[in-house]
């Protein structure tokens, strides 16, 4: 463990701000304002699937349709003549009625709340192991709020794309993005992440899980499981917990990069493995 520590340390340590791009979270560090941040995290997080070029595209698109003004366009958003807007836009297999819904649920929770966190927050409880049931709060929250104007009936129905934006833990999903705009939103240590929401301390985070990080795990010995699902989430930070109880997920940024920059490759490469930086814990 003492060795896995020393490699990630160096890990989190090489792979800092400069390798920002490419990344969603590159648009959120384009607003200062928190309350620009906050939406902006919301939107790009929940677009955070798919190829990472189609990815920024969408987004980029997005803040485009909004004058990148997104906080002002999300409070005065009326969903029964400016859902129009995002007529048109299409990201694999979220469509433009989908995304009006998710700004619309934004702006209900803003209403209802005050701000994002806070609508999350009236589902937290400090005495919690970690931020599961928080989520699980959050979704079914979020997914009862008034849909009807977008997607024209009462009740949003199970095949409405703005519920694939917000998962549950309850189902097994290991909520990648939920739990990536919760990074984004909680954690604190650097110049990566915001810490916009100082009632959750960082030790209730859980990995945002993705093909990467599920990978990457298992080569250098943080989760045995096979399936990449909540339960393989809660274990790959119970272990990263024994590096860094405070501040678990400060790695994921990093174990991203290998991924996504295909510095890390599926099969062995010698090559690409010499200059590795966590050859010494691979498996690969």
């Amino acid at each position: 463990m003492e060795n896995l520590k020393t490699c990630l340390d160096k890990l989190y340590t090489a792979f800092d701000l400069k390798f920002l791009s490419p990344d969603p979270l590159e648009f959120v560090h384009q607003f200062k304002k928190p309350e620009d941040r906050e939406v902006v995290g919301l939107i790009a997080s929940s677009l955070a699937y798919g190829r990472v070029d189609k990815i920024l595209a969408s987004i980029r698109n997005l803040l485009d349709k909004m004058d990148n003004k997104p906080y002002r366009f999300v409070i005065e958003f009326n969903p029964k003549t400016d859902a129009k807007i995002f007529d048109g836009f299409v990201h694999r297999f979220n469509i433009g009625k989908d995304i009006a819904c998710l700004v619309y649920f934004a702006k209900q929770m803003l209403e209802d709340s005050g701000s994002v966190g806070e609508f999350f927050l009236k589902g937290y409880n400090l005495a919690d192991k970690n931020i599961k049931n928080a989520l699980v709060s959050f979704s079914e929250r979020a997914l009862s709020l008034d849909s009807s104007p977008v997607y024209g009936r009462q009740g949003l129905a199970k095949n409405a794309g703005v519920r694939f934006f917000f998962p549950s833990p309850k189902d097994g999903s290991p909520c990648k993005r939920l739990n990536l705009y919760l990074r984004w939103m909680v954690r604190n240590g650097d110049d990566l992440d915001f810490g916009l929401w100082k009632d959750i301390p960082s030790d209730k985070l859980i990995i945002p899980l993705d093909t990467h990080i599920a990978r990457i795990s298992r080569n250098i010995g943080l989760t045995k499981r096979k399936s990449p699902d909540w339960k393989m989430a809660e274990e790959i930070t119970d272990n990263l917990k024994m590096l860094d109880p405070k501040d678990p997920v400060k790695y994921d940024f990093a174990l991203c990069r290998l991924g996504i920059l295909e510095h890390c490759p599926k099969k062995k490469d010698l090559r690409k493995c010499e200059k590795c930086l966590i050859k010494k814990v691979c498996i690969l």
